[in-house]
Parts: C-alpha cells; sequence; structure tokens
C-alpha cells in the first residue's frame, strides 16, 4: 500500500495533549487510498490510571458548580462545534471514509444532543412533596455518577461521543473517551473545543486504545459507569465484566435492520429510501436498512426499482463532491461482506447488483464494496443472520404483513425497524406488534430526535437505559429522596422557623 506523510496522534489528558507512557502504536489509515495517515499512540496501565485519577479529582469540583456555569461551558462548546463542522467533517472522511455530506449530516445530529444538553437547568430539577405527615416534607434530586467513560464505535467518530458527553458533563460528572482506534482525530479536535469553551482540565479526556484499555476501564474502581456503542458480542462482555465490578452500564449492540414494503405503498418512495438506508455511510450504520422484506405483489417491481438506484449510486472518494457513497473501512471489513455474499449466492440467493469487484479509478487501493442486492434470501442464510455491516441489501420475500412481522420478531436483534404503506390501519398494527426499539412508518432511519432517547431491545441492548434524551440525564444521575422534619421550637427571643406572617 501507498503511504504519505504519517502524523503520530496522542492521547488528551487532563487538559493537555500527552504522548503517555504507552509504547505500542496502530495504524490509522484512509479508507479511500488504502495509505497508512498517522500513528495512534496506544495507552498503557499507568496511561488509564492517570486519566482516571485526573477524572476523579475533576469531577470532584464540577459536580458542585453551579448549573448556570455548567449551561454556559455547554452552550459556549455547542458554538465551537458548529463553526467547526467543515474541518470535524474532513476528519471523519479521512478516516472513515464516508462522504464530506453525511459527515457534517453526523455532526449536525450530535448538535443536537448539545442543544438538549443546555436545558439541563431544567432536566435535572426535582420534585417536593409538602406535608406528606404533619409537619414532614419529602423531595427528591439527582446528582452525577462521578466518573464514566465512553466505548465508541467507528462509524459515527462524532455522533456517538456526543450522544454521550455532553449528557454526562452537563449532569456533573467527568467523561474519559475511548474512540475508536481507525477513526481517532475528530475525537481529539473534539476535546480541545471543550477546553476552549471553559471546561476545567479533566473533565474530557481523550484515550486510545486497544481491548487492554477497555477492559482497564471496564474494572477500574474508580470508573462509575460506562457507555457503549458496538457489535452485539463485545456488547454483552461490557455489560456483564462491567456490572460485575459495580457500574452502570448501558450496551448498545449491533442491528439486523427489516423494511417491510406492502403492496400499497408508493414503491418509487420505497425504493428511493431504501437504497439510501442501505448504502449511505457504505451500509456502516447500526440503523441502516439491511433487509427488505417485500410483501406479495410488490416483490417483483420493488427489486426492480432498487436495482435501477443502486446501480445509480456514485461511489468515491468522500471527499469528490458528487459523491454518495465512500469506501468500507479496513480491507479486512471487504473481505467479510465479499464472503457473505459470496455465502449467500452459492445458497441460492439471487444476484441483483454485485458490488464484490468495483474499481474506484485513481484509488485502486482502497476499501471498495460497491452496492449489492441480493433476492429471494432466506432466514437461514448468513447473510440474513449475520449483520453485515456493509452496502448489502438482501430481499425477503413474505406472503403477508403477518408473515413479515414473524419474520422480525424471531429475528434476535430489535434496533431498528420500518413499514412503508398507505394504510394507516396496517401501520398501527406493525407498531404495535413488533419486538423492535425503534420503528419508522414510511421513515428508513427512525433514529430519535435528541429530546427522545435511543435504544434497541432483545440483543441490540444491554443494560436498562437507552442513550441521550431524558434516559441519559436518568442514566448518568443517581437519585436522592429526602424526608425532611423541622419542629417548631420557640425561645425567649420569639424567633420561630415559621414564615413570618406580619
Amino acid at each position: 500500500m501507498s503511504t504519505t506523510t504519517v502524523t503520530t496522534i496522542s492521547h488528551f489528558i487532563n487538559g493537555a495533549e500527552t504522548s503517555g507512557e504507552g509504547t505500542r502504536t496502530q495504524p490509522v489509515y484512509n479508507p479511500a487510498t488504502g495509505a497508512v495517515s498517522a500513528e495512534l499512540r496506544l495507552a498503557n496501565r499507568a496511561d488509564l490510571d492517570a486519566t482516571v485519577a485526573a477524572a476523579r479529582k475533576a469531577a470532584d469540583t464540577w459536580g458542585d458548580i453551579s448549573l448556570a456555569k455548567r449551561t454556559a461551558v455547554l452552550f459556549k462548546f455547542r458554538e465551537l462545534v458548529a463553526s467547526h463542522i467543515d474541518e470535524l467533517a474532513e476528519l471523519i472522511t479521512a478516516e472513515h471514509g464516508k462522504v464530506l455530506s453525511d459527515a457534517k449530516g453526523e455532526i449536525g445530529r450530535g448538535l443536537e444532543v448539545i442543544e438538549f444538553a443546555c436545558g439541563i437547568p431544567q432536566l435535572l430539577k426535582g420534585d417536593y412533596s409538602d406535608q406528606v405527615s404533619t409537619g414532614i416534607d419529602v423531595f427528591s434530586f439527582r446528582e452525577p455518577l462521578g466518573v464514566v467513560a465512553g466505548i465508541t464505535p467507528f462509524n459515527f467518530p462524532v455522533m456517538v461521543p456526543l450522544w454521550m458527553a455532553p449528557m454526562a458533563i452537563a449532569t456533573g460528572n467527568a467523561f474519559i473517551l475511548k474512540p475508536s482506534e481507525r477513526d481517532p482525530s475528530a475525537s481529539m479536535l473534539l476535546a480541545k473545543l471543550w477546553k476552549q469553551a471553559g471546561l476545567p482540565d479533566g473533565v474530557f479526556q481523550v484515550l486510545h486504545g486497544d481491548k487492554e484499555t477497555v477492559d482497564g476501564l471496564l474494572t477500574h474502581p474508580d470508573v462509575d459507569g460506562i457507555s457503549f456503542v458496538g457489535s452485539t458480542p463485545i456488547a454483552k462482555y461490557v455489560h456483564e465484566t462491567a456490572t460485575k465490578h459495580g457500574k452502570r452500564v448501558q450496551a448498545l449492540g449491533g442491528a439486523k435492520n427489516h423494511a417491510i414494503i406492502l403492496p400499497d405503498a408508493d414503491l418509487d418512495n420505497a425504493a428511493d429510501h431504501l437504497a439510501a438506508a442501505a448504502f449511505g455511510s457504505a451500509g456502516e450504520r447500526c440503523m441502516a436498512i439491511s433487509v427488505a422484506v417485500a410483501v406479495g405483489d410488490a416483490a417483483d417491481l420493488l427489486v426492480k426499482k432498487v436495482e435501477e438506484r443502486a446501480l445509480a449510486v456514485k461511489v468515491n472518494n468522500g471527499t469528490v463532491p458528487d459523491a454518495e457513497m465512500g469506501p468500507v473501512i479496513t480491507p479486512a471489513s471487504k473481505e467479510r461482506i465479499v464472503r457473505i455474499v459470496t455465502e449467500a449466492e452459492t445458497a441460492g440467493a439471487a444476484m441483483v447488483v454485485d458490488g464484490r469487484d468495483l474499481v474506484v479509478p485513481g484509488h485502486e487501493d482502497g476499501f471498495w464494496v460497491g452496492p449489492t442486492v441480493l433476492d429471494h434470501v432466506t432466514a437461514g442464510m448468513t447473510a440474513y443472520t449475520e449483520e453485515i455491516f456493509g452496502p448489502v441489501l438482501v430481499v425477503v420475500r413474505v406472503e403477508d404483513l403477518d408473515a413479515g412481522i414473524a419474520l422480525i420478531n424471531a429475528n434476535p436483534y430489535g434496533n431498528g425497524t420500518a413499514i412503508f404503506t398507505s394504510s394507516g390501519a396496517s401501520a398501527r398494527k406493525f407498531q404495535r406488534s413488533v419486538t423492535v426499539g425503534m420503528i419508522g412508518i414510511n421513515v428508513p432511519l427512525p433514529v430519535p430526535v435528541a429530546y427522545h432517547s435511543f435504544g434497541g431491545w432483545k440483543a441490540s441492548l444491554f443494560g436498562d437505559k437507552h442513550i441521550y434524551g431524558p434516559e441519559g440525564v436518568s442514566f448518568y444521575t443517581r437519585g436522592k429522596v429526602i424526608t425532611s422534619r423541622w419542629p417548631e421550637t420557640h425561645h425567649a427571643s420569639g424567633a420561630s422557623y415559621n414564615f413570618p406572617s406580619n
């Protein structure tokens, strides 16, 4: 593979970039060219301990800072992120590969969470019950956990950290980000923007590492909570390990998102959205539609329309202005996608659009897989049972809506799903019947807005709290309930705890 000028990416600990004491490194690639763009320093145990110690010290003071001062930092941070969208997007595209417009969209969704967190004074208001018994009042409020860590995936190097950090920091915690090793640069810029916004040192830190660092965070006695987004096997491991060590955990796992298309749907509209939801970001989204469930007479025409759109997708380096889809993240990811598609074809699936041999001129060393459509896929094929995490749409044919719902409910994942129909009755039956956490009605990617919470069911979530929104506030805080009695005491002076009436 060709190489370019290679930089070194360090950690951000206690308010400053630092190389740390760890000596191990890992290359960072530009997926569109195959070139090594940076060497990432990986933390050792000493780096982890130093980061957690700084976070613990910072949490002790940050949690006592007034809501007004916290909010001022959040508002400033929001403006800084908004003014650095182009720079953040360029870092995302250079290391992830997604097109610039998609990278900017990711940042926009992250900004929504920052804006929600700016309302933290309202979100942390407690409850008060007067005179529950004679002279006794009860009130409640919420306090921060202390030190919390976020372990985030490669596919959204800005949005997912922003799902976590603003909520954790607004509620008074110190936050340690362990980003993906594959696209770490954007997290370093976020750290600098937090500092520029006036956040005290140690409240937001970035620690780069691999499994050694993850295990250290999951077991460290001074880490109080863990937020994780990634694959289901790792989410399960994170949940089991961290809870065993007494931590609060929200671990979001994988997905196999189905979209049911009924014969009464606008098939052009459905095909447009299926193509965008399956091939956008090269399918590397936990909310991507990877299974089209074609009902009855809709199937043949729908497949033809999706084929036309798949063949028209503009695949190129994400920096090219009209590019609609970039490469996948690594050579190993490409090999796995190609293997699963080949296995499906061998097992009897019909190859409608084949993206396995795509080459982008001038970028022959990039990690390319073109839009791929497989028809007549069955529930026993690997292309159906595994989360492919690539630009592959599989079509499963069913007789009616009930069969489609049964297919979805039998799947171990329950992250997102959608239905395309013109029937309100069908839509209502679908939304009430599917065992899935996030549902779209004529909407292919039903990612909730920031003032609702994001999270799936079944093997897509471990833990009982969804991420950001009201459940994010709940996750990063714990409640106190005070039962208070102030007996009246009379003194010669006539002073009393009663409110004066005259």
